[in-house]
Formats: C-alpha cells, sequence, structure tokens
C-alpha cells in the first residue's frame, strides 16, 4: 500500500504474506473476519460438529441440538464469507439467523421421522440429508440483502460498474452447491464404515470409541473436500453482460459498449 519494498523481502514471503491477508480480510469489505468463520476454520469446527450429528443421530433432542449447532455455525461462516459491501442490520442478521436455523432443524426432524421403519444404515443418512436442504435454506437467507440489492459487479481491471441481484444469485447457487458437495463426502462416507465397525466385536467392546472414530472419519473426508469444493468455482467468478438485468446492462453500456463480461466476489 506505501508502495515500498522492506529490505529483505523474498518473493516467497510476499506471497504467503497475501495468502494470510487474503484469509482473514473481507475482499470486499476489508473488515477482518470473524475467526470460527474463515474457510481456514472449517475442518476442525466441521469435523467435530459433523461428527457428533452423524454420532447422536438417534434420538430426537439429540437430533435437535446438533442440528441447531450445525445451523447457527453455519450462519456465522454464511455471514462471513458474504459476497458485497452492503451493510446488514442487526434485526435483519437475527431474522435471517432464525429463519435460517429453525427451517434447518424442522428439515431434520420432520426426515427423521420418515425414516423410523426403514433400515438402520438410512437413518444415518439423514443428517447428510438435512444439512443438504438446510444449506438450500440458510444461505439464501443469511445473504438475502444481496438477493434483494444486488452484489458489486466490476470490470477485469476491479473498476466497479454497479449492483446485480441476477450476479447475486448466481453467486448463491454456486455457494450452495459448494457447501453441499463439501458435506457429501463427510457425511456419506463415514457412516458406511461405521455401519461395518459397529457389527464387529472391537466397537461392542470399546462403545467410548464411536465418537472419537467418527469425527476422525469426517476430518480426513473434510481435509480433501474443503479445498475441492471451494475450488469448484473460482471466488472471482464471472458472467456475461447479456445476462445481467436490463437496467444494469443499460448503464454499462453508457459506459463501456465494448465490455462483455463482468467479475464479483461470489463469496464462500
Amino acid at each position: 500500500r506505501a508502495g515500498t519494498v522492506p529490505p529483505g523481502l523474498t518473493e516467497d514471503q510476499l506471497w504467503r504474506a497475501k495468502y494470510i491477508y487474503d484469509s482473514a480480510f473481507h475482499p470486499d469489505t476489508g473488515e477482518k473476519m470473524l475467526l470460527v468463520g474463515r474457510m481456514s476454520a472449517q475442518v476442525p469446527m466441521n469435523m467435530t460438529i459433523t461428527g457428533c450429528m452423524l454420532t447422536f443421530y438417534r434420538t430426537t433432542p439429540a437430533v435437535l441440538f446438533w442440528q441447531w449447532v450445525n445451523q447457527s455455525f453455519n450462519a456465522i461462516v454464511n455471514y462471513t464469507n458474504r459476497s458485497g459491501d452492503a451493510p446488514i442490520t442487526p434485526s435483519q442478521l437475527g431474522t435471517a439467523y432464525v429463519s435460517a436455523t429453525t427451517g434447518a432443524v424442522v428439515t431434520a426432524l420432520g426426515l427423521k421421522s420418515l425414516t423410523k421403519h426403514l433400515p438402520a444404515i438410512i437413518g444415518r443418512y439423514v443428517p447428510f440429508a438435512a444439512v443438504a436442504a438446510a444449506n438450500c435454506i440458510n444461505i439464501p437467507l443469511m445473504r438475502q440483502r444481496e438477493l434483494k440489492l444486488g452484489i458489486p459487479i466490476t470490470d477485469e481491471n476491479g473498476n466497479r460498474l454497479g449492483e446485480s441481484t441476477a450476479a447475486a444469485q448466481k453467486a448463491i447457487f454456486q455457494v450452495v452447491v459448494s457447501r453441499i458437495g463439501m458435506a457429501a463426502p463427510a457425511m456419506a462416507i463415514p457412516p458406511v464404515i461405521m455401519n461395518a465397525l459397529e457389527k464387529r466385536a472391537f466397537l461392542k467392546r470399546y462403545p467410548y470409541l464411536n465418537a472419537p472414530l467418527q469425527v476422525g472419519l469426517v476430518g480426513l473426508c473434510l481435509v480433501f473436500a474443503t479445498p475441492l469444493c471451494c475450488a469448484l468455482f473460482p471466488q472471482k467468478s464471472s458472467m456475461p453482460v447479456s445476462r445481467l438485468e436490463p437496467e444494469v446492462q443499460a448503464r454499462i453500456r453508457e459506459k463501456d459498449p465494448q465490455l462483455e463480461t463482468v467479475y464479483f466476489n461470489k463469496g464462500l
């Protein structure tokens, strides 16, 4: 920012500083992000929460509690990694949080009641189905301001051209797909392994190892799934000018008739 390079600074050190800065500060607002809301916290936080969700799924109070914990965490992540720089009032944030967590918890309980008479392995997949459905509720609700007011769009040089709700819709859709993909291996693979292990003498003899094993398996899946699914779509996403709202297209054509593509931060 100052335009000077400290003596002895190597290119590797400069890139490392950039990675640290990019991971800790919001790309649109420039504010320091909440620690538990950053993508770097996804593996340790999610492996604990998801592991417990997959372990304690048999009783309604347990489902209720862990779905609430999970959706509260998701709400923090969705708010921290939102796109755009428009301020959100505490009342809007509170309404979005209550709506998102309630919708997610109701979905989980509804799915649990439907699987009472089905094989045990099916019951193990209720948390994943609930999480997938909840992502479709939680993310749009926590980022509803973007859907109403739009998110900043720029040209390839970063010059701001205005706000677009069409870009917001595309950004939120991409994030929903990424998050469901992120949760899929961690919530689909461990139940199969645990179902097989529970039939053997080892876990019957040491039942207290159930939760640690579940958390460890989820963590192993998330180590690979998190960066892979974050990379499904570029954070600096793009779309043709022709797919923007007519009034936004008109404003852009006035400024730059030759511009074909706009860019935006989709969030994570």
